[in-house]
């Protein structure tokens, strides 16, 4: 446990060390328990929670599309019994990746609980705590707005004996669910064992796509946190020794500061193309069922607002349609930032004020500078590079899908 060597270190050294984990990652933690995803949960009891969870999403899967044994087959019934599994199916791509890279999870952790101790300046460790602050602000606005999206996916399936309730009538009503679905079963019979089953997956799906989501964005948070700090190294590099009046006696300390630059800008990227590595099958199907989910659900939405306008039908069309290119936007968006971010050593070793350093000096930042003409970001299969401008490329493929599938119904 993480727990415990920091226990270790706080008796060899005497030292008060924070934990990285309970400081910015305790409500990640709490959503990932709930999974059985934590990476320092290595019970039965977790396993049991995967296995559980797991089937459940699969089955939810699967029995969705058993209703293309009973039922004719036509453009428009499938794209509508195919929206949501696509999208569920990227759920459980997402969820079972995790579950098995959860040793490369816990190795992240420990390594940016290393990064974090060897840390001495309180500007450093202001910068980590700003970028904390911002990945727990992604992780609670998204998991307020799964907790909405919860509330009312839930709500629709039981939403017309609600309103029977409410306002009774003298007809009876038969019971039918509001996704397709074949379970091969007398649904009104087992209604409200069928609506159980569709819930919880509906919930599962949710909480894990949140969960593993917002881990994913604080490690990256932290891993800009680190290149902001490889900038502000090289602009203090040249500062404290230009105040210090020590430029041309004390060139070793501004190696230092450059080395020391240098070295946590490598530990980002080292540790950014480890986890995108690690998960690059996975992203790479995410994308291709991410916009297909997206293209169908923007063609149930024009469906059913040009035909029946029923709203009970449009909350799960809507609702996932969104989260597809909400989900889609947060992951290129974190993309730009972790390029932007690497960018900003070169940026600040073009901007000091080097023609006072010392000569070697100036031939470090010279070959420093240089290095900045090669790029880097979270690059998929060598196909995606995530960016604002590969959110636009998705989304507007998403949309010619769309319009593919409109004149195809037409």
């Amino acid at each position: 446990m993480l727990h415990r060597k920091l226990r270790q270190m706080r008796v060899d050294t005497g030292r008060e060390m924070i934990s990285v984990e309970d400081r910015y990652f305790s409500l990640n933690r709490a959503l990932l328990l709930v999974l059985g995803l934590w990476p320092y949960q290595k019970s039965k009891l977790a396993r049991l929670q995967f296995i559980c969870f797991f089937s459940i999403l699969i089955t939810f899967i699967i029995f969705q599309l058993t209703t293309f044994i009973t039922s004719k087959c036509t453009v428009n019934f499938v794209i509508k019994v195919l929206s949501l599994p696509f999208g569920l199916i990227c759920v459980t791509i997402k969820y079972y990746s995790f579950f098995i890279n959860n040793e490369t999870m816990r190795d992240l952790m420990e390594q940016f609980q290393r990064i974090y101790n060897n840390l001495e300046d309180i500007n450093e460790i202001a910068i980590i705590e700003k970028y904390g602050k911002n990945a727990r602000y992604y992780t609670a606005t998204l998991t307020i707005f799964c907790a909405c999206s919860i509330l009312v996916l839930t709500n629709a399936q039981v939403w017309p004996d609600i309103l029977q309730i409410i306002s009774p009538t003298n007809k009876s009503r038969q019971h039918q669910l509001q996704i397709p679905i074949e379970y091969f079963v007398d649904q009104d019979k087992y209604f409200y064992y069928l609506v159980l089953h569709i819930n919880t997956a509906i919930c599962i799906a949710l909480v894990s796509l949140v969960a593993t989501g917002t881990m994913l964005i604080a490690y990256f948070q932290y891993m800009c946190a680190m290149f902001k700090v490889a900038s502000y190294r090289i602009e203090n590099a040249i500062k404290t020794q230009i105040s210090q009046d020590i430029i041309k006696h004390n060139k070793n300390l501004m190696y230092k500061s450059i080395k020391n630059a240098v070295d946590i800008h490598r530990k980002a990227m080292a540790l950014s193309i480890k986890l995108i590595s690690k998960f690059e099958i996975s992203f790479f199907f995410l994308i291709i069922f991410g916009v297909v989910t997206l293209s169908m659900n923007i063609f149930r939405i024009f469906q059913i607002g040009s035909s029946t306008r029923n709203a009970d039908e449009l909350s799960i069309p809507i609702i996932v349609g969104f989260t597809s290119l909400l989900y889609m936007f947060i992951a290129n968006l974190v993309g730009q930032e972790i390029t932007d971010h690497y960018n900003y050593i070169y940026v600040a070793a073009y901007k000091i004020r080097w023609y006072i350093a010392p000569p070697d000096i100036q031939k470090l930042l010279l070959i420093l500078i240089q290095r900045g003409n090669k790029t880097f970001g979270l690059n998929i299969g060598g196909l995606f590079v995530a960016s604002i401008q590969c959110f636009t490329t998705l989304a507007n493929t998403s949309l010619s899908y769309f319009t593919v599938m409109y004149s195809v119904r037409k």
